[in-house]
């Protein structure tokens, strides 16, 4: 008696239920949607795959399900707990890892890659909010592999099959070859798992991006308008040379950045960036800062990553501002501060103060891709809480204080 039917085809949350029956020969007909879409349309209205048909004409949808269902049916006890855990300990750690796949890293590459492909409207600022969040979520998997050669356990499971066919997406758009040269701990994992009897068919006809897809560009010539009254131009002579382009509106050119219309400050940032790195910061610098530092040229912001909870290693949340800070590169000279590491392993926090010429954060931050993960607050230098505070933060010398308790400083990085 056959053991249901399963709707699946090229979509990569299909391929591990297509991998099960296959490395398992059981008795389970595969069909592609597409070859029947009106069956399909009837069967499951919502026409997301994969569906699966149980013997008795019931069904059941969700891949996470499906994934599960199939595994308990192979009479291979062993492959059973190395696919699924043998205790409830890593049958909650695989079911952990198959979530976050499918919910987090998935659902946030679709929003990076979708607009780049005219699939959906591009709208820079969400385009690369989902680019940024994508890191953080590729962080957590490289963290886990830095110390481990699989997810769970040092076998496949279900949760390295499902995550490695997710990041295929990854791969064939948006991770290329700089990105991968970048991630060689998901590299080696990736490569393992994607070579595995399970998936191997899957990838013959992968191909991975070398360059990540750009955004879409607006290919509409611009035409300039004919003026009808305008009277025609006069032939022109070898004795009517064409009249010379003035000088200056030659080279009148457009600010390089935004910033650049507020023209020169009074206040020295190149002195006191100088000052800072070659002087005593308390005793020396920080005074020399009050006494030349014009609030109605540059403000200071209370700058928090967003995410602290889905930070861990110490080292890698500083990681995490170097990158950050490289991408600020564009606004460097217009901005001066610092970004620290408060907490330990696995339980710690981004914070800081940044200096910027103007009155909106905007045009200084969002030089960089993954701006929008913070979150910024004027600081008012008059109040003593948030002078401190900003003291504490060029300084390195007292703990971070959230919520009334006190967090150690663990590593920080200056923009200057």
């Amino acid at each position: 008696m056959s053991q249901g039917t399963l709707y699946g085809n090229f979509r990569i949350r299909t391929w591990v239920p297509q991998a099960i029956i296959k490395q398992f020969k059981l008795d389970i007909k595969i069909v592609a949607p597409e070859d029947d879409p009106e069956l399909f349309a009837r069967d499951f209205p919502l026409k997301k795959v994969p569906g699966f048909i149980l013997p008795d004409g019931s069904k059941l949808t969700e891949t996470i399900a499906i994934m599960t269902y199939l595994v308990n049916l192979l009479p291979d006890v062993e492959a059973k707990e190395q696919l699924a855990g043998a205790d409830i300990q890593q049958k909650a750690q695989v079911l952990r890892w198959l979530s976050f796949a499918n919910n987090d890293l998935l659902v946030e590459l679709v929003k990076q890659f979708r607009p780049l492909l005219g699939q959906t409207p591009y709208v820079k600022p969400s385009v690369d909010a989902a680019a940024a969040k994508v890191a953080t979520i590729v962080s957590v998997f490289e963290e886990r592999l830095s110390e481990h050669t699989y997810l769970v356990t040092e076998d496949i499971t279900l949760a390295d099959l499902f995550a490695t066919s997710i990041f295929a997406r990854g791969f064939q758009y948006v991770f290329g070859s700089e990105w991968r040269a970048a991630h060689p701990i998901i590299m080696r994992w990736y490569n393992t798992v994607k070579a595995s009897p399970y998936l191997k068919e899957f990838f013959v006809d992968h191909k991975e991006c070398d360059t990540p897809l750009q955004p879409p560009q607006n290919n509409k010539k611009k035409h300039p308008k004919k003026d009808a009254k305008a009277p025609a131009p006069a032939e022109k002579t070898k004795a009517t040379p064409a009249p010379a382009v003035p000088e200056q509106a030659a080279e009148q050119k457009k600010p390089k950045h935004p910033l650049e219309t507020l023209g020169k400050a009074t206040f020295p940032l190149d002195d006191w960036k100088r000052k800072y790195s070659n002087e005593d910061t308390r005793a020396v610098a920080l005074p020399w800062f009050w006494e030349h530092y014009n609030p109605e040229e540059y403000t200071i912001w209370k700058v928090d990553f967003k995410y602290n909870d889905e930070l861990t290693l110490t080292f890698m949340s500083n990681n995490q501002i170097a990158g950050f800070f490289n991408r600020l590169s564009g606004s460097i000279k217009y901005m001066f501060g610092c970004l620290v590491v408060y907490g330990e392993n696995n339980n710690n926090g981004i914070t800081g103060a940044v200096l910027l010429r103007g009155q909106d954060p905007v045009p200084a931050f969002d030089v960089a891709p993954d701006w929008e993960s913070y979150e910024y607050t004027k600081l008012d230098s008059s109040k003593q809480e948030d002078k401190d505070f900003i003291e504490n933060m060029w300084s390195w010398d007292k703990p971070v204080v959230i919520g009334g308790k006190e967090h150690e400083i663990a590593d920080g990085k200056v923009l200057k």
